[in-house]
């Protein structure tokens, strides 16, 4: 074998040149992760920097904040993302401290209660920090619901 770019000669299964460094079609290529969690890229970054304030509003002010960012946001692509995951962490949320006051009586359920209530808080922040960088991405434990796609 020999380099396309420099033609120093090259042994078998190598995956790059050993003189100039260019990739070579023998041999194992590089595999590369993609998060697929992360739509970050399904956005433009107009839209991105555009609507930012309006995506951040879901995580701190609730429902008030989706309804806000839904009628000031108008049709952004990446705020209507946003307003969907905190959604779906205000329906758990709620449903978790549902269950909790529901069934307080009992110890272990008041607990995982409220292990879950600062869990989804903590994620609601997660998200927020997420959202100041000009991310998109699913937040845990929640991107496994199917609603609200």
């Amino acid at each position: 074998m020999v380099c396309s770019k420099c033609g120093a000669q090259l042994n078998e299964g190598v995956a790059f040149c050993p003189s100039c460094g260019t990739p070579t079609s023998g041999g194992p290529q590089p595999q590369v992760y993609v998060d697929p969690t992360d739509h970050t890229a399904e956005f433009s970054a107009n839209d991105i920097s555009d609507n930012k304030i309006f995506a951040m509003l879901p995580y701190i002010m609730s429902v008030i904040g989706v309804i806000i960012a839904l009628l000031a946001s108008g049709e952004s692509p990446y705020a209507k993302f946003h307003v969907r995951q905190s959604l779906k962490i205000d329906v758990v949320m709620m449903l978790a401290a549902a269950v909790t006051v529901l069934l307080s009586w009992t110890c272990i359920v008041l607990i995982v209660g409220v292990v879950a209530i600062v869990a989804l808080t903590v994620i609601r922040i997660i998200c927020f920090v997420q959202v100041c960088q000009g991310k998109a991405k699913e937040p845990a434990i929640i991107k496994d619901l199917k609603f609200l796609k």
